[in-house]
């Protein structure tokens, strides 16, 4: 089971880029970088950190 790599900031609604930068906490709440800096990189859902999510490989 992978994580579900989602497209959108789940906060502004900004595209996010295969392999862009974008955060994530551990429920996979999704944000895009300039929203994750303004929250301090805190999840506004659950409260947990916001970390850069993982890239992956073009298929």
């Amino acid at each position: 089971m992978g994580l579900e790599m989602r497209d959108r900031c789940e906060r502004c609604g900004d595209g996010l880029v295969d392999g862009g930068p974008a955060f994530i906490c551990s429920h996979e709440c999704t944000f895009c970088e300039g929203c994750a800096g303004e929250m301090e990189r805190v999840c506004p859902n659950c409260g947990g950190e916001l970390v850069r999510r993982p890239r992956r490989e073009a298929t």
